[in-house]
């Protein structure tokens, strides 16, 4: 399991020549990244004087981050695994016609796949800029910087990750499935960005 090696030992299996881990990977672990800086600037906060009235709702915050965490942390195996299922696909026998079907339909169906996980990867990178927001704007002041690291790394997590969701589109033959994805893609592409210079706004120092 990649998530359970140690940093070092991830960069380190990130610089070699093993397809995996890779970009998708790593954008899963830079949200993962976002949503542990949001805990701790929630954490922060929490039975801090100054910030009585906002326990309940920073309580909420940091329980929020850490299932958001949780669930980063799956997405950088299920990243490599849904790579590695195309790598699968190909080497399946090719000698026969049925053979050659089954071996087409296996690599469409896995380059799917490989596409809805960073999309998923995404998808949460920009919501869990809602509760970014709210560390930033009403979070601990001395860790306000760490709200926007969060916001940044959020930003950039889901950037990468619509880049691999990209990629693999590229080889898919389902023309209304691909334009379904694209446009979702678009979508989250224009909106992470402002909110991301929204949130950046808000940063008082």
């Amino acid at each position: 399991m990649l998530a359970d090696k140690t940093v070092k030992e991830f960069l380190q299996e990130t610089a070699s020549s093993a397809p995996v881990p890779g970009g998708g990977s790593v954008a899963a672990l830079s949200a993962g990244l976002a949503a542990a800086l949001t805990a701790m600037v929630a954490n922060l906060t929490i039975g801090k004087k100054g910030y009585e009235g906002l326990e309940e709702e920073m309580e909420r915050i940091a329980k929020e981050a850490e299932q958001y965490r949780d669930k980063f942390i799956e997405y950088i195996d299920k990243d490599s695994e849904s790579f590695n299922q195309v790598m699968a696909a190909f080497k399946l026998p090719k000698e026969t016609e049925e053979e050659k079907e089954i071996r087409k339909e296996m690599i469409q169906r896995s380059y799917k796949t490989a596409a809805l996980v960073p999309l998923e990867v995404a998808r949460n990178g920009l919501k869990i800029m809602d509760i970014i927001e709210i560390v930033v704007v009403k979070g601990n002041k001395n860790a306000v910087t760490d709200g926007a690291v969060a916001a940044m790394m959020a930003r950039t997590a889901t950037l990468s990750a619509l880049y691999n969701v990209k990629i693999n589109l590229g080889s898919i033959k389902d023309t209304e499935f691909v334009e379904k994805v694209s446009k979702e893609v678009v979508e989250i592409e224009e909106k992470v960005v402002k909110v991301e210079k929204e949130i950046l706004g808000k940063v008082a120092l």
